[in-house]
């Protein structure tokens, strides 16, 4: 390369497309209504001589977010549309 050569800089085009992050936006909201939801209808906690006592009490909202998370991933309840719509 000579002095006078001018270099050819490209732009750099790897900024996330806003489609993307609309459908992360999206998933991470279907899964947070599946788990509000699941806490209320979802399974409940056992009672009686079988039941896991104070520690499936504490818990419980672990096992509700992962089937919160299973179910996202299984289902489209059409949020990704719905954001799509209003950008």
């Amino acid at each position: 390369m000579n002095c006078g050569d001018r270099m050819q800089i490209e732009p750099i085009h790897s900024m996330p497309a806003p489609q993307a992050a609309h459908l992360a936006v999206a998933d991470q909201l279907e899964q947070a209504f599946l788990e509000e939801m699941l806490k209320y209808c979802g399974p409940q906690a056992s009672e009686g001589g079988f039941s896991g006592g104070a520690g499936e009490e504490q818990f419980s909202s672990f096992l509700t977010r992962e089937h919160a998370g299973l179910l996202a991933g299984k289902l489209d309840l059409g949020f990704a549309a719905m954001l799509e719509r209003r950008t």
